[in-house]
């Protein structure tokens, strides 16, 4: 099994490639309407200095810089915090098998993955409702050609 540590990570315009189109889902378009995609803008500029707060609110800070192939720390909460780094499972030739993505590093996002942020390490944590909260950032699953 391959882990986080062994994947490039390619950034959220890398998916956008293909999880943009209107009839496969529209995706990214989804994603850029949630706090996840402005989570950097939400921090003051002295907190999106602070690596205890940037662990949460970009993808970006935690991934070792020999990984990062395209993602951006201004992505904030980008797909590859939910999915996992898509540096192997990106092509439509594994996409379009569930089990050949997860075995080349695809996550499916799981109430686990949400805690890693949502929990009460955070100074604005109020609790977690994981089924509440999910609806919000819930996107449709891709639609295979």
């Amino acid at each position: 099994m391959l882990s986080a540590q062994d994947i490039d990570y390619i950034g959220a315009a890398k998916c956008k490639v293909c999880h943009n189109k209107t009839a496969k889902g529209a995706q990214y378009k989804q994603w850029l309407g949630t706090r996840h995609a402005k989570a950097m803008e939400s921090l003051s500029p002295e907190e999106a200095q602070d690596p205890n707060c940037i662990k949460c609110h970009a993808t970006a800070a935690t991934v070792d810089e020999d990984l990062i192939v395209g993602l951006k720390m201004s992505e904030g909460v980008s797909c590859e915090s939910c999915h996992g780094p898509g540096g192997k499972y990106k092509t439509n030739s594994i996409m379009k098998s569930r089990e050949e993505s997860i075995a080349n590093g695809l996550i499916l996002p799981t109430e686990e993955v949400c805690r890693k942020c949502h929990n009460s390490e955070s100074p604005t944590f109020k609790g977690f409702d994981f089924e509440e909260s999910f609806k919000k950032i819930t996107h449709p699953m891709p639609v295979q050609e």
